[in-house]
């Protein structure tokens, strides 16, 4: 099982996490897209890399708004597979 982060390494980690947030026991991030559409084809994708690697988000979406919300629920938290996966959506959301 992964290992719960310190409060310290969340804070570190924070810092090459542009747009992200620690809430509570999570990592939170909200994106707005150009259209619905665009905004179900960024959910997809995340869903194929999140099945790649067996570490799956929460995520709403609010017409093109998206929120994502990563946590290790087996462990309780934040753990660095949440902030492998933040690294992952964050290079996707930047690819045009």
């Amino acid at each position: 099982m992964a290992e719960l982060l310190t409060d310290d390494q969340v804070t570190a980690a924070l810092h090459t996490l542009p747009g992200w947030t620690a809430r509570d026991t999570t990592l939170e991030r909200t994106v707005e897209l150009g259209s619905f559409a665009q905004a179900v084809a960024v959910v997809n994708r995340v869903a194929e890399i999140a099945e790649a690697d067996d570490h799956h988000p929460d995520v709403d979406i609010h017409y093109r708004t998206l929120v994502f919300h990563l946590s290790t629920h087996s462990a309780g938290g934040i753990t660095a597979l949440d902030v492998t996966l933040a690294e992952k959506i964050d290079a996707l959301l930047a690819t045009p």
